[in-house]
């Protein structure tokens, strides 16, 4: 098959089962649910949070203030659905390998293009192509929402702001990598249900327990600032960072240093997945 025609039979892979409306379903409801936190966190920032810094150390003190900031704030609204909108990018990478193991369809795919690489490069092709569309419609919720928020505020929504800007373009690279990240999840564990487990856990309780382990680091052990920085290495950290204005996290480094660590991982991710499909037995 020719490479358009495996692009092709990815997408009728995906369009002929549950899959892309069930998690479009999943995109939708999750971004909605978070613009209304962070409408809500918005306003306190906004409105209510009266800038007192007593009893915060002055770093800490520095950070509530960039928080909030009317910048940061929109940027936080105008990307909503990144946290859980990147989950599910990351389990339909994962599907896009495992389902040809799980409906037993990969002997006859491999059979069909002997060439692995070009099959695991439309099936990476095929991911970023619906990871964009997840990206648009979390964007078209967030601008639509924000716009009538901030207007309801009666507070610039700072849209023409590079920052604001950067945040949301940047969110499409971040959803484009975690498809990447996906794939070669999906090649490192093929069976389908310890593949999803696996990876929402990490995910979501994986990022939560590093960040205490970093924390009880820091306080107990190696009592420096790299440490507390050190948790940008956790990808969906490194996505928040990448994204936002102000520090999501004490010490938090700079946006661009977020982005490498993402590039990294997807760069990783997709040469797992090449690899290991290109070595392993299908039959």
């Amino acid at each position: 098959m020719t490479g358009m025609g495996l692009i092709r039979s990815e997408f009728l892979k995906i369009r002929t089962t549950n899959t892309w409306w069930i998690f479009g379903l999943g995109v939708v409801g999750t971004t909605g649910l978070t613009l209304l936190i962070n409408c809500a966190q918005a306003h306190y920032y906004l409105k209510d949070f009266n800038n007192s810094t007593e009893g915060l150390d002055p770093e800490q003190a520095d950070l509530a203030r960039q928080q909030a900031d009317v910048v940061a704030q929109a940027a936080n609204v105008f990307t909503s659905g990144q946290f859980f909108g990147g989950l599910f990018t990351l389990l339909l990478g994962m599907l896009l390998i495992t389902n040809e193991f799980y409906h037993q369809t990969a002997t006859a795919t491999f059979l069909t293009t002997p060439h692995r690489t070009a099959v695991v490069s439309a099936k990476l092709v095929a991911g970023m192509v619906f990871a964009a569309i997840f990206w648009f419609i979390t964007a078209a919720l967030s601008l639509a929402t924000g716009l009538i928020f901030f207007q309801a505020e009666n507070i610039s929504n700072h849209l023409g702001d590079w920052e604001v800007q950067r945040g949301i373009i940047f969110n499409l690279l971040v959803f484009l990598l975690w498809a990447i990240v996906g794939v070669g999840f999906g090649a490192l564990i093929r069976n389908q249900i310890g593949s999803v487990v696996t990876g929402t856990l990490l995910y979501t309780v994986g990022q939560q327990v590093a960040q205490i382990v970093f924390f009880l680091i820091h306080e107990f052990w190696i009592k420096e600032d790299w440490v507390e920085t050190a948790q940008v290495i956790m990808p969906a950290n490194a996505a928040n960072v990448f994204v936002s204005v102000a520090k999501p996290f004490l010490h938090a480094p700079p946006y661009w240093v977020g982005g490498l660590v993402l590039l990294g991982y997807g760069l990783v991710g997709g040469a797992i997945g090449t690899l290991i499909l290109r070595r392993r037995d299908v039959s």
